[in-house]
């Protein structure tokens, strides 16, 4: 075993033991949560293949939400490094309910941990990584591991047919790009063709931004820097077309991408020039 993989292991250990006491201090709370990406995304990948993550990613019923929030900002939770996540949001159109109920138990430490079934979070990890624009080429084998080393039961008709056409064309395409740029073995996929008919839009935005050496930053935090805040609000102009359709649930095969664009600058104005104010009058 190398020195970086037993490295990654305990590394990984450590977050084990915070997932669990996560889960165990919100229990102690009458909130149930269910843990996404991250560690849940790691489970597919083989042993030797480190899968690295830096927080974790809980999200909770939009009734819980508000008091689980004040939680995790509260001593309590100090150093677990929790992303909290209001339901699923636009991550996936089924309701709370359902997912849910489909959830799985898994152990970590004794502690018993919820995820999503392998279906709902295969869609999650799909929409979440179109929705970062397709920037980060290492999380594209989140995908490929999915499909790869998805378990014997797996139900694509589960996992593409209870959400609209739209999004089904979404998690294809994802496919797809994994296919195209990892090789993933597609064949005997009941929608293989389907994954090759990529938009050649689509493949000329992950491309540029694989080739991009800036990640985009919320504005906010390079009011100090200002050489960095013009790279990234260059960046942002034109918006990534990937994120702009996922934003505005738009259709991949529609033949342009700016009234997507348009709409999703309109609809990321107002929110970003509102933290910007409130990072630049803060007493």
């Amino acid at each position: 075993m190398s020195d970086d993989l037993r490295w990654h292991l305990l590394i990984s250990k450590s977050y084990e033991l915070k997932i669990a006491k996560a889960f165990r201090l919100l229990r102690s709370h009458n909130i149930e949560p269910i843990l996404i990406k991250g560690w849940a995304a790691a489970r597919n990948y083989p042993t030797d293949v480190p899968r690295y993550f830096s927080d974790i990613d809980l999200a909770v019923s939009p009734s819980d939400y508000p008091a689980a929030l004040k939680l995790i900002n509260s001593n309590e939770f100090g150093g677990l490094g929790i992303d909290l996540h209001e339901g699923l949001r636009h991550l996936d159109t089924n309701s709370w309910e359902r997912l849910f109920e489909d959830s799985q138990i898994k152990e970590i430490d004794g502690t018993a941990i919820r995820i999503l079934s392998s279906e709902d979070h295969f869609r999650v990890l799909c929409v979440h990584w179109l929705n970062d624009g397709g920037a980060y080429r290492e999380r594209l084998w989140d995908i490929y591991y999915a499909v790869a080393n998805r378990p014997p039961e797996f139900d694509w008709d589960k996992c593409l047919n209870v959400v609209s056409e739209t999004r089904r064309r979404w998690i294809v395409c994802a496919i797809g790009l994994a296919h195209r740029y990892l090789e993933l073995d597609i064949n005997g996929l009941p929608f293989a063709e389907e994954a090759e008919q990529l938009p050649d839009w689509l493949i000329k935005t992950v491309e540029k931004e694989w080739m991009s050496d800036v990640r985009l930053r919320p504005l906010q935090t390079c009011l100090r820097e200002p050489r960095e805040l013009i790279r990234q609000i260059r960046k942002r102009f034109p918006p990534n077309p990937i994120q702009a359709t996922i934003e505005v649930e738009g259709e991949f095969d529609n033949r342009t991408r700016a009234f997507y664009q348009f709409h999703d600058l309109f609809k990321r104005s107002v929110p970003s020039i509102r933290r910007i104010t409130s990072v630049l009058f803060r007493k």
